[in-house]
Formats: C-alpha cells, sequence, structure tokens
C-alpha cells in the first residue's frame, strides 16, 4: 500500500511531527486534534523544524506544508496514525469512532509508548488491520520507528507498515506487542531509577544526568529525557509496565508522582526535574 492519504490524530509533540514527516515523503496529510487550537499550533511550528532541514538537504518547506491540512473531525484516510494523550480508554474511543469513519481498507497505526496493541486493536471489526508504529522524540529528526505487531496483526499489514516506515527514511525495529514493548521497557526503568536517586539524595540533579552523559555517551541523561518525554507521560508507561508483568520494580518513583500532581510535566510545562523559560 502506498498511504497517499494519512490522517494524524493528535497534534502534540509526537502528532505535530509525525504529521511533518508523512507531508515530507509526499503524501497527504490531515491533522486532527480535539483540543481547539491544537492543530493549527503544530502546523505553526513546522516551518521552524523545516527549516533547520532544509538546511541540511531536506526538500522544500513549503511543499511540505501545503500537503498537510488541518480537519475539524476524523476524515476519510488510507491509514490512521493515532498520537494522543498516553490513556488506554481515550484511545480505544478513538478507535472505536474511527472504526465507523475510515474505509474498512484503511490501516490503523497507534504510536503508543506501552498500551497493548490488542486491546486497541478489540475497540474495532477490522483487528487484523491494527498495528503499533512506535515515533521517536523528535520525530523528524530520530530514525528508529518500533512496530510493533500483535497477535491478530496480519502479515500484510505489518509488511506495509515495515515498508512505510522505510520510505519515510526510518528504521523499522519489529517487536512484539508486551507491555512498554521493547524501547520503554528497557528506558522507563533506567530513567525511574534516575529519579529514585535524586529522591535519596544520592546526587544532585546535574551530578546524575552528567555520570549518565559521559559515563554510558547518552546524549541526554536520565532526567533531561524525563523532562522531554514529560514525566505525566513517564509515569504513565510505568503504571502500564507495572499492571502488565505485576513487577513492583516498575512502580513509578513517588518523586515523579509527586512531580506530576504539582503540575511539574518537564519541558511542556516549563518545569520537571529542571526549569525551563
Amino acid at each position: 500500500m502506498q498511504f497517499g492519504h494519512v490522517l494524524v490524530v493528535g497534534a502534540g509533540q509526537m502528532g505535530g511531527g509525525i504529521a511533518q514527516v508523512m507531508a515530507a515523503s509526499g503524501r497527504r496529510v490531515f491533522l486532527y486534534d480535539e483540543l481547539p487550537g491544537a492543530a493549527e499550533k503544530a502546523l505553526e511550528t513546522m516551518p521552524r523544524s523545516l527549516e533547520k532541514l532544509a538546511e541540511k538537504g531536506g526538500g522544500d518547506a513549503a511543499d511540505v506544508l501545503e500537503r498537510v491540512e488541518v480537519v475539524p473531525d476524523l476524515v476519510a484516510a488510507d491509514l490512521m496514525v493515532e498520537a494522543v494523550v498516553e490513556d488506554a480508554d481515550i484511545k480505544k474511543d478513538l478507535f472505536q469512532r474511527a472504526d465507523g469513519i475510515l474505509p474498512p481498507e484503511a490501516i490503523f497505526a497507534s504510536n503508543t509508548s506501552s498500551i497493548p496493541i490488542a486491546s486497541l486493536a478489540a475497540a474495532t471489526t477490522r483487528p487484523e488491520q491494527v498495528i503499533g508504529m512506535h515515533f521517536f522524540n523528535p520525530v523528524p529528526v530520530l530514525k528508529l520507528v518500533e512496530v510493533i505487531s500483535s497477535a491478530q496483526t496480519s502479515n500484510e499489514t505489518r509488511a506495509a507498515i515495515v515498508a512505510l516506515a522505510e520510505d519515510l527514511g526510518k528504521v523499522p525495529a519489529e517487536a512484539r506487542d508486551s507491555p512498554g514493548f521493547v524501547s520503554n521497557r528497557i528506558l522507563m526503568p533506567f530513567l525511574n531509577e534516575a529519579a529514585y536517586a535524586l529522591l535519596e539524595e544520592v546526587a544532585e540533579p546535574e551530578a546524575i544526568d552528567t555520570i549518565a552523559k559521559l559515563g554510558f555517551a547518552h546524549p541526554l541523561g536520565p532526567l533531561a529525557l524525563a523532562d522531554l518525554i514529560g514525566l505525566d507521560t513517564c509515569v504513565a508507561i510505568m503504571e502500564v509496565l507495572h499492571e502488565g508483568f505485576g513487577d513492583p520494580k516498575y512502580e513509578p518513583c513517588p518523586l515523579l508522582r509527586q512531580h506530576v500532581a504539582a503540575g511539574r510535566l518537564g519541558r511542556k510545562s516549563g518545569r520537571g526535574f529542571y526549569e525551563y523559560t
């Protein structure tokens, strides 16, 4: 499948980035977010990203923007990529609604970081056409796409999404449908343990991140990375892991919960483990 028309639902950091890379590949993109003004805001931020990429030979920004259309609701498309908040009930409601609007042959892909794909597929009448397509932030820059097939995902759907990821200039890595998949099953306990190190006053935030960056050759320390991801998202993923595996090692650090309760969500709120202007 060529996926000439792609519907991206959710216009936050991830959804906006996904819409951009889809449009940059020559596809027509419909961008929808139920929050008034969110999709328009995402469209306004794209030129800066596109200009940076254009300096590196990333193509003409105007052409890309012309292929993105903000829509007021779900519309028919060959592919829906869902990038809404990491809440299973919200995603299931979306998939159920989309099932009655998009054509029967359309594929549904979720950018979920941790929620089992089978649970989302069960909300539709096309479970064989539901798959995980987990991009990484910032989407226009990072190459990895984690492709997650449930037990019901067809080989045709899997092959089509792998081919799409490659056509987007990404590197697809396939994983089975398990809580957190591969990326967040490994990453989130690392970030959680860094929060525990801070809670127990083992070191200051800057020291924890410096040790990780220079000692492990990571571009960002775990606390700065958690701020970038969003501390509320980190807690949500840890809760999925905790519930899915029943293992106390996945229990979110109390400090993470405290920050979220206080509205300190990271970069998006201006304050998390660090303060941002």
